[in-house]
This record gives structure tokens, C-alpha cells and sequence, in this order.
């Protein structure tokens, strides 16, 4: 049996084959397989007995559910009003310039994906990001190149994998 099929089993086993369950198990794939396959959503349906379509719909209303192979590390820009006014925008500049992709890219060693989402709930220390889960604020495009350095070196220095 293929090792994604295995863990929506698991998931659904753990978590129940109902309707309602499918957001834990979409979460669960996500946290396992870092993105959700045309495949595992097809296996999720058939495991929950729905349709395809439900579950992409459910997959891809969600921001941080990603159906697309995504970087290490996912960087998420906040879009909001708040964070826009605070400087978001040149802070999404620098982390562009910085890594050499635009706005929905993964770097091409698949190291790092930049996105932009809705509030991220910091919007009294605004601008926000998130790297992965960890939560970024204050931001300036200096301080987001203080930030990615410390990524990069990480990186060099051989450290595992993290989410």
C-alpha cells in the first residue's frame, strides 16, 4: 500500500470517516506530506466515501492547506490593511529581492515559497510573517534580511529538516 494511502487510513481511523472529519485529516497530510497531491485528495475521498470535488473545494478554500508542492520553508506575507499600511509591501520587496522569486514561487533548490495570506492576527505589531510556525512581527525589509540570513545559514550548516 502507498505510505500516503497508509497515513489517510491512519488519519481517518484517528479521526472518523464522517464529513466532518475532513479538515483534520487535510491538516494531517498537509503536516505529514507538506501539501496536498491530486492524489492523496482523491485517496481522502475515497477513504471518507465523497467526492473529489468536495475535497478539493474544502482543500483549496483554505490558505494553509496548500495543493501544491510547496519550499522548506513557506514564508507567509500578511495582506491585510493593517500590515499593507506598515509596511508589507516593502518587506515582500526585500524577501523577493533577497531570494530571487516573485510572489507564489519556490526558490529552485525548493528551499524556500513565498505566499500571501490574510491576517495573521499581529496586527498591532504589523507587519507580520510567518515562516513555517514561526511568527515574525515588527517587520522592516532590513530586519526580514536579518531574518532570511538566519534561515540561509541554518541551511549551510547542515540543520534538519522543521515545521
Amino acid at each position: 500500500m502507498n505510505t500516503v494511502t497508509e497515513l489517510i487510513k491512519n488519519l481517518a481511523d484517528q479521526h472518523g470517516r464522517q464529513r466532518n472529519n475532513l479538515l483534520p485529516i487535510l491538516q494531517g497530510v498537509v503536516e505529514q506530506e507538506k501539501y496536498l497531491s491530486e492524489f492523496s485528495m482523491k485517496a481522502i475521498a475515497k477513504e471518507l466515501d465523497m467526492s473529489a470535488a468536495e475535497v478539493f473545494g474544502t482543500a483549496t478554500f483554505y490558505s494553509f492547506l496548500e495543493h501544491k508542492k510547496m519550499g522548506r520553508y513557506i514564508i507567509r506575507i500578511c495582506k491585510t490593511i493593517s500590515c499593507s499600511m506598515k509596511g508589507s509591501n516593502q518587506v515582500l520587496l526585500a524577501i523577493e529581492d533577497m531570494l530571487k522569486i516573485s510572489l507564489g514561487e519556490t526558490t529552485t533548490d525548493g528551499t524556500f515559497s513565498i505566499l500571501q495570506t490574510n491576517c495573521l492576527g499581529f496586527c498591532h505589531q504589523a507587519p507580520a510573517m510567518l515562516i513555517n510556525n514561526e511568527v515574525y512581527t515588527d517587520l522592516t525589509p532590513e530586519k526580514v534580511r536579518e531574518i532570511l540570513s538566519m534561515y540561509i545559514n541554518k541551511i549551510k550548516e547542515g540543520a534538519p529538516n522543521e515545521n
